[in-house]
């Protein structure tokens, strides 16, 4: 466990690719010891948060219930130092209702060029099937709290679907278009698109390398080596998890989790119910190692941030494909839910590594569970 307090500022926040900005000059790791600011803004005892956005300086997190149950909220503004239930107890703190009407486990969690929320629910409390309805894209405007879409997802979901994260475009559709990654809890992700004026719904490329795990692939976290066995799991792991957009929402951005590699595909053809799934498939482009992330974001300078829980840090893919060290820290056990806008870059610190069917049914996390702040600036000539 981890002591450190709420507000320490911690190391390793970089403008610069490290080579130039910390050069080898000893046998001493330049990683280690640079200047930068965390800022740890939010301090939850419970419940463990994934999803994260912030609009106009507001804080919204997501609580899902797949890997454990609990009291609520499921989605919250975290303000003055507690969770307030988003938009309303009703709708987001509520066990009763029919499905459609609530939210049951929101995972990942976004926001469109317009400011709008977007959450998708992924309806599944541990131990109990999604129920008819219970799977879900909600749209929420942050500013009156209303309730601006809410679309479920039915013939794209399999019984044991884990509808893991979204991003929203409004460049196609009507109403625009979202894309989810299906981390499946059983071996079958994929990605699925969903046209959000009429509910149109698919899933694609599923069975396709760059929605599936790397075989062989290999983790360190909390110090141990861990290997990637579905049969006997030892740290999160599965299919396409991380998604974003590029800035003009030309292309989408994904990965697995358990992979190193990040894939994209032209919008024009993801959007495109016309276009099948075998030629999406041959339109992907592998972009390359971006190391062990689950979460994804992009900044307006179309600058893509990735967790790395094994460096227990936050990565930069600049637009030329380098990369800069953002944050490394030891409270950065496994960070999950991203965000970034013109000033920061802010990510959830779920522990999601230490649940109890991970540890032969012992619950390793150690509350509170911390979101921290590090601010970025626009990029210099050298990208």
């Amino acid at each position: 466990m981890h002591k450190f307090g709420p507000f320490l500022l911690a190391a390793a926040c970089m403008a610069a690719p490290q080579a130039s900005a910390s050069p080898i000059t000893s046998n001493h790791d330049p990683a280690f010891g640079a200047v930068g600011q965390v800022q740890i803004i939010a301090s939850i005892p419970d419940p463990d948060p994934s999803g994260i956005a912030v609009v106009n300086g507001r804080l919204f997190l997501t609580f899902p219930k797949h890997d454990g149950d609990h009291a609520g909220p499921v989605l919250a503004e975290w303000k003055a130092g507690r969770l307030i239930p988003f938009p309303s107890a009703a709708f987001s703190a509520s066990s009763r209702g029919a499905p459609q009407t609530r939210l049951i486990s929101p995972h990942g969690m976004t926001t469109d060029t317009s400011g709008n929320l977007w959450v998708i629910d992924d309806g599944k409390i541990k131990g109990q099937p999604i129920p008819a309805g219970g799977a879900k894209v909600v749209g929420i405007n942050p500013a009156t709290g209303q309730v601006i879409a809410n679309v479920p997802l039915e013939r794209a979901l399999l019984p044991q679907s884990h509808m893991n994260d979204l991003r929203v475009d409004l460049t196609h559709g009507a109403k625009g278009t979202a894309y989810i990654t299906d981390s499946s809890f059983d071996g079958h992700p994929a990605l699925v698109v969903l046209d959000l004026a009429t509910g149109r719904q698919r899933r694609v490329l599923e069975n396709t390398v760059s929605v599936l795990p790397d075989t062989g692939y290999q983790t360190v976290l909390d110090g141990r080596v861990l290997h990637y066995d579905p049969a006997h799991p030892t740290f999160p792991a599965g299919g396409a998890d991380g998604i974003t957009l590029s800035a003009d929402s030309t292309r989408v951005y994904y990965a697995p989790l358990a992979s190193r590699r990040l894939y994209s595909l032209p919008t024009d053809k993801l959007a495109d119910f016309n276009t099948s799934s075998s030629s999406l498939a041959a339109s992907v482009v592998d972009e390359g190692e971006k190391g062990a992330a689950d979460g994804l974001a992009t900044d307006p300078w179309n600058r893509i941030y990735t967790t790395a829980a094994d460096h227990d840090a936050v990565f930069r893919r600049n637009p030329d494909g380098t990369f800069d060290l953002i944050a490394a820290d030891p409270r950065f056990v496994w960070p999950d839910g991203i965000f970034a806008d013109r000033q920061a870059v802010y990510v959830v610190l779920g522990q999601w590594s230490r649940l109890p069917r991970l540890h032969n049914g012992q619950d390793m996390r150690r509350p509170p569970y911390l979101v921290a702040k590090m601010p970025i600036t626009p990029p210099d000539t050298q990208h």
